[in-house]
């Protein structure tokens, strides 16, 4: 056996001990978080259904507003605007 077959054989018995070391579940399982939840589904599904209110000017719950303009008042505005240039188009507008 000479050099370059030596150092072959040693290269693939490395390369089958490598990869016999990582032998595992496909989906890695063992590695899952395991959670042990203190409420019920019928508490979680509950409290799901109830819009959550912010009071502190954050992003809550936004209601119905009283618009005193009419809708072709709105669309005349944006005709009016888009006229005048004032409106961006495309990806080019104003920044």
């Amino acid at each position: 056996m000479n050099t370059t077959q030596r150092v072959l054989a040693i290269a693939t018995l490395a390369t089958l001990s490598a990869f016999s070391a990582h032998a595992d579940e496909a989906d890695g399982s063992q590695y899952g978080i395991q959670v042990q939840s203190t409420r019920s589904a019928d508490e979680v599904r509950a409290e799901a259904r109830n819009p959550v209110r912010i009071s502190n000017g954050g992003t809550g719950v936004i209601g119905l507003t009283d618009s005193r303009s009419s809708a072709q008042a709105i669309r005349a505005e944006g005709a009016l605007e888009a006229r005048a240039g004032n409106t961006p188009r495309g990806e080019i507008g104003p920044m």
